[in-house]
């Protein structure tokens, strides 16, 4: 995933409610962004990542729910 400064969308679907937490992490591990740390409905949602305070460079989004968790690298360019 490759996302300019911007406000991007990160989109996630859940498939039952409850809570969620959505985080940003430089490479070395550093917590830089909290989207979401809040109880969500079921469904289908589109959270922006605004960059433009970040340097370029590789990050991790972990996205975690009650049906689990999982991570993603992005690339932010600008």
């Amino acid at each position: 995933m490759d996302f300019g400064s911007e406000c991007q969308p990160l989109i996630d679907s859940l498939a039952q409610g409850g809570p969620v937490r959505l985080v940003v992490y430089d490479v070395l591990g550093r917590e830089v962004a909290v989207l979401v740390d809040e109880v969500q409905p079921a469904g289908a949602h589109d959270v922006a990542f605004d960059g433009t305070s970040l340097p370029s460079g590789a990050y991790v989004y972990r996205l975690r729910t009650a049906e689990g968790q999982f991570s993603r690298t992005m690339l932010l360019a600008k």
